[in-house]
């Protein structure tokens, strides 16, 4: 392995460093990340740092040379191997190391991989930290000393952290469980076998190929197997986990997808006289209903912008109790440790089903309800794409119209809204609309897609 001196500076994006595997990430640069980051810790006063990496084909070589570039710079590893972000996540708090890096490019394709990682105080890097880190690599004043690695099975300490503060009810829930191939097929069984519920799995099999969809739960095309399972068996639910296991997707007994804006008003519904701090935080792109919701059960919302290095690092801030984002990262710190985790999170489902005889969509009875797109995505360069948002950002300006600009542009009007973003996670623009009709859903999603084609050239 050698420094790789023309590393991709487009890679180091908004929450993580990601990329197409031998195009934009080899081992050389994992090699060199790891020299970079283990020179970081050695300036901050740091010895050891936590590794893992997710099930991806290309995760063990590019852990490996990470590995080699940290104990180089006299930095001691910790190294987890094949585990989830979350089990990461779990082991740098038990361990009370709050430094370190997990392999994954979590719902990214197959052919991509990538690098989260936190030099202190547990938060993930994000934003100019990442920038400066690039910077920093491309210096190369690296540290150099003699580090060691140690071998740490967090998983049987993980899962006693995932279910012991449950409280299911009588009622035995039946729930299908689609990880997509992806890393939480590791955990499955020995979660739910230790819960009350009848539990069956599709998509169980470990390969990070992700042969059978990809494993994005955000996405309601990737869980038309789930969805006829769950009808087919005539189960209660069904819950989906995206490549890394920090995210969490929900059909209902019906066959019908859920989102997760949705999801949260359930959790909130259920949890909001139980806790101190009644704000709840959501990103741009969540349904007016979670605004909604919030203030008629008596708390505060809180939108702000999208990515789980902010929200969480937000919600941990803010000390709440709940928050999350559409996507599916949700951050419970009522009674869990506020990390997300998609196992959690559709436990916490199963919990709340489990003392009632209610199905997921009588959870939903009774609230506000807007007509709306998914997320869509819309490709374009990277080099571009942050522009692109601002010409339709002075556009609006232009036109006098109600907006935020805390990640995009979020425009309010009196019976709509529209989002439009740059991804921080690939070369796309991403949008979402909502509207109190259908007509105007139309109106106001033709008039920002013709902006996003006029600006994206």
């Amino acid at each position: 392995m050698k420094i790789k001196e023309d590393i991709n500076k487009y890679i180091f994006r908004g929450y993580d460093i990601r990329g197409v595997v031998d195009k934009d990430i080899d081992v050389d640069t994992a090699y060199t990340i790891g020299l970079g980051f283990g020179s970081k810790l050695y300036e901050l006063g740091k010895s050891s740092c936590v590794v893992g990496h997710d099930n991806r084909i290309s995760s063990p070589d590019l852990h490996q040379a990470l590995i080699q570039g940290l104990i180089e710079t006299g930095i001691n590893v910790i190294d987890l191997g094949l585990c989830t972000t979350p089990m990461y996540y779990f082991a740098c708090i038990d361990l009370k190391i709050d430094s370190g890096i997990m392999i994954t490019a979590s719902h990214n394709p197959k052919d991509e991989n990538g690098f989260k990682f936190a030099f202190t105080n547990y938060d993930n890097a994000k934003g100019k930290e990442i920038e400066d880190f690039y910077e920093y690599i491309v210096a190369g004043n690296f540290h150099y000393g003699k580090g060691s690695i140690t071998k740490k099975n967090v998983k049987e300490d993980y899962i006693k952290a995932l279910t012991d503060n449950l409280s299911f009810g009588k009622r035995r829930v039946k729930v299908v469980l689609d990880p997509g191939n992806g890393t939480t097929s590791i955990l499955l069984n020995d979660v739910f076998k230790r819960v009350n519920v009848d539990y069956f799995i599709i998509n169980g099999e470990s390969d990070g190929t992700f042969p059978n969809h990809h494993p994005d739960p955000s996405i309601e095309s990737n869980l038309s197997e789930l969805k006829q399972t769950v009808i087919e068996k005539n189960y209660d639910v069904g819950l989906a986990f995206d490549g890394d296991g920090d995210r969490v997707g929900v059909i209902s007994n019906k066959g019908n997808f859920i989102p997760i804006d949705y999801y949260m008003i359930i959790i909130i519904r259920d949890i909001i006289n139980k806790v101190s701090n009644k704000t709840f935080l959501y990103d741009v792109k969540c349904s007016k209903s979670l605004e909604d919701e919030i203030v008629k059960l008596g708390g505060t919302p809180y939108c702000y912008r999208t990515g789980n290095s902010y929200t969480k690092a937000k919600v941990k801030e803010l000390d709440l109790a709940f928050g999350g984002e559409l996507s599916g990262h949700v951050y419970f710190r009522d009674k869990f440790l506020g990390f997300d985790s998609g196992i959690y999170a559709g436990l916490r489902l199963l919990e709340i089903l489990s003392n009632t005889n209610k199905t997921v969509e009588e959870l939903l009875d009774g609230i506000n309800r807007y007509y709306s797109t998914p997320e869509m995505k819309y490709k374009t360069r990277d080099e571009i794409k942050f522009d692109v948002v601002k010409k339709i950002e002075d556009y609006c300006k232009d036109k006098g119209y109600k907006y935020n600009n805390i990640d995009g542009v979020r425009v309010t009007f009196d019976d709509s809204w529209a989002s439009v973003r740059a991804s921080n996670t690939g070369p796309n623009l991403t949008a979402r609309f909502e509207a109190s009709t259908e007509k105007r859903l139309e109106d106001i999603k033709n008039e920002f897609e013709s902006l996003i084609a006029k600006y994206n050239k």
